[in-house]
């Protein structure tokens, strides 16, 4: 029941076997109702009292137990919980040198939440790449920091509709042939982080190293230019079929 909030496993038979009575108990009891060897049970009792999930009290010399009630351990587990964001947020990062250091990440959520911390920290520019409906989930944030001054341009690969004004839309052709997911994000033209799938599966990496953030963002506008061409001289490409041939099966 508690492990999955860091207790252990004795810890949450111990707690089990409390909650499921309405009768405070004793050691011997609540070794036979737990499970937990009797060697064991009055350390793992001590430390439920000290993280007050269990109340204890001395009745006629006997030591009783009793847990703290459903409800009420919700509360304090929500409020632990809270409690411990709240200092890792105010954990301090130690000055490093600049890290120009390739770090690879898995993990389409871990991924995503990089990819947004990125566009919070961000102070002056904001280049993003991806599919729109991936984008869409970002456009709250980036509306909000185009309000407070930041130049904020979006290549979008499918409709998307918002107030933000660099936006470049390539509506995916059915002949598109290399066409795949992924993800380009340059925050103040010092940072990047590209996402792809793999095997059906997000893979990322990230870096400040110089030479890699100017790759990416030049790329970025690699992507903005073709979709411009393609949508303006669209007509006239797609008649002369070695210049189709070699569009289509570009990445963008």
């Amino acid at each position: 029941m508690l492990q999955q909030f860091g207790f252990t496993k004795y810890e949450s038979q111990v707690y089990q076997s409390l909650i499921n009575t309405d009768s405070p108990l004793d050691a011997s009891t609540i070794v036979k109702s737990s499970g937990v060897p009797r060697s064991k049970v009055y350390e793992v009792l001590q430390r439920l009292v000290e993280k007050g999930l269990v109340m204890e009290s001395t009745v006629e010399k006997k030591r009783l137990y009793k847990a703290l009630p459903i409800e009420s351990t919700v509360q304090k587990l929500k409020a632990d919980f809270d409690h411990n964001i709240d200092q890792l947020r105010k954990v301090q990062a130690k000055q490093t040198p600049m890290d120009d250091r390739v770090w690879s990440l898995k993990d389409d959520s871990s991924i995503q939440s990089v990819f947004r911390a990125l566009i919070r920290t961000a102070e002056h520019s904001i280049h993003i790449s991806g599919w729109a409906d991936d984008l869409s989930t970002c456009l709250p944030l980036l509306e909000e920091k185009q309000k407070s001054g930041l130049e904020i341009s979006v290549h979008s690969i499918g409709e998307l509709t918002t107030v933000l004004p660099n936006v470049s839309i390539l509506i995916p052709d059915h002949e598109h042939g290399k066409l795949e997911r992924s993800r380009v994000l340059i925050s103040d033209r010092q940072e990047m982080l590209f996402a792809a799938m793999e095997n059906n599966e997000w893979q990322a990496i990230q870096t400040k190293s110089g030479p890699l953030v100017k790759f990416f963002t030049e790329f970025f506008y690699h992507d903005v230019a073709l979709t411009e061409i393609t949508r303006k001289y669209k007509d006239k490409i797609m008649e002369d079929s070695e210049i189709k041939d070699v569009l289509l099966n570009l990445r963008y």
